[in-house]
């Protein structure tokens, strides 16, 4: 008898547990006194329960009020950068002579250090007022997707069927007629698959961002803070909810590509 396949997010879910369970093992046991200074102090590495616990008193509040500037950049970050990257895919498309000079702009952005062009993005664009997102972080966010969705964008717009593209020319199509009748179609799934990824990674420039950004809020300024006042707890609980974040947000956009893609899933949405 066939057993049926266990569904996709048993597969993160049994992973995560195993990952949980060796962290607090280690973290009880031989990793126990790693980066203590001595005299009692707590080392580097807490047990989930205390990170927990940590996370519980600072409050729902502390977490909110640095995750809403947070975000805020990533996503004004995560609509330039996959904005820019999409208008620039569709309009290699329609002049192809432009794709090298493209390809070779995305491989630029994608090889900048965040730590040489971060500071000198600050300084352009100036710091934030206080309690406003910063422009280093929404600039860095942007540049954190703009490699992956274009070349993403690019080679599903490419992968058109040809037959489908002779078509649209008999009939007497022309370029702008192929890009929006077929290889939008086609390019969906790719498309979708890139802003998967863009969205973890314009939280992580975001959270670069602020440590150049002169910002007073956010999850960088907060994960600083707690390492100058040796609060190691609270710095493991403010990385575990940019981890929380980053894969709510890459969940979320999987759902999306799933209904408005059903076809690269394997997902039937009805009939025979």
């Amino acid at each position: 008898m066939r057993r049926a396949p266990l569904p996709p997010w048993t597969v993160g879910v049994l992973g995560s547990a195993a990952l949980l369970a060796l962290w607090w093992a280690g973290a009880a046991t031989f990793l126990r006194g790693i980066g203590s200074p001595g005299g009692g102090a707590p080392g580097a590495i807490p047990t989930p329960w205390q990170v927990l616990s940590q996370m519980g008193e600072d409050g729902f509040g502390f977490y909110w009020r640095n995750a809403s500037v947070t975000l805020a950049e990533a996503g004004a970050g995560y609509a330039w950068g996959n904005a820019l990257a999409l208008a620039l895919a569709f309009a290699v498309l329609l002049v192809p002579q432009a794709e090298r000079l493209a390809v070779q702009l995305a491989v630029v952005t994608y090889c900048l250090p965040v730590v040489a062009i971060g500071p000198v993005i600050f300084i352009v664009l100036g710091p934030p007022r206080t309690g406003d997102p910063s422009g280093t972080a929404i600039a860095l966010a942007a540049l954190s997707v703009f490699f992956t969705t274009m070349v993403s964008a690019l080679a599903g717009l490419k992968a058109a069927d040809k037959a489908c593209l002779d078509v649209v020319t008999v009939f007497g199509g022309r370029r702008i007629h192929q890009l929006l009748k077929v290889r939008l179609i086609a390019a969906v799934p790719s498309v979708f698959a890139a802003l998967k990824i863009a969205a973890p990674a314009a939280l992580l420039g975001a959270v670069l961002g602020e440590y150049v950004g002169g910002v007073d809020r956010g999850l960088g300024p907060a994960m600083v803070n707690a390492q100058q006042t040796l609060e190691v707890a609270r710095v493991w609980g403010v990385a575990l909810a940019c981890a929380v974040l980053a894969g709510g947000t890459y969940a979320l956009l999987g759902l999306a590509s799933r209904i408005a893609a059903p076809w690269a899933s394997g997902v039937r949405t009805g009939g025979l």
